[in-house]
């Protein structure tokens, strides 16, 4: 199984150093495992996050693609869907099936046919439009709901730490 994995997380690396997404560097953090990724990923344009850079990792699975991967911010974000330790909370990340919580639909969650873009397509998105019903981090989202003055003041911080201008 691993070395089906090996060669999928092969060919997804080539393509996106081939026709990297806007804002996105993604690979192996070692070429001598290809289960461990790490990533940069630009806070999109016209966001609370815009700006930033935001490193993070992914670990692949041994039976990926028929497992997700999971993917961690190692750097402080303050985001509704991501965790306090940095793990990222989306759909996409979420086993394949039905979920328990009746939650989201099958189709919203991990497939085989997703790829490591489409996963970091899903990052940048969740970072422009955070979903605040479905919290990882509840601070987060009730001030996301309650007080965006707030909110965009600690993204906005968040930044610039990214940036290493604090």
């Amino acid at each position: 199984m691993a070395g089906s994995a090996l060669k999928r997380l092969m060919a997804e690396y080539k393509q996106l150093t081939l026709n990297p997404p806007e804002g996105i560097i993604a690979g192996p953090v070692d070429e001598e495992n290809f289960f461990e990724w790490e990533a940069l990923i630009t806070g999109p344009d016209e966001t609370y996050f815009e700006g930033g850079v935001f490193p993070a990792s992914l670990t692949f699975p041994p039976d990926y693609p028929l497992s997700p991967p999971k993917m961690k911010f190692t750097c402080d974000i303050f985001h509704p869907n991501i965790y306090n330790d940095g793990k990222v909370c989306i759909s996409i990340l979420h086993a394949p099936g039905d979920d328990p919580m009746g939650y989201e639909s099958s189709a919203e969650r991990w497939s085989p046919v997703q790829s490591v873009e489409k996963i970091l397509l899903s990052v940048v998105s969740m970072l422009a439009e955070p979903n605040d019903e479905s919290a990882a981090n509840v601070d987060a989202a009730k001030t996301w709901r309650d007080n965006r003055p707030k909110f965009a003041e600690i993204a906005e911080r968040t930044v610039k730490q990214s940036l290493g201008l604090l």
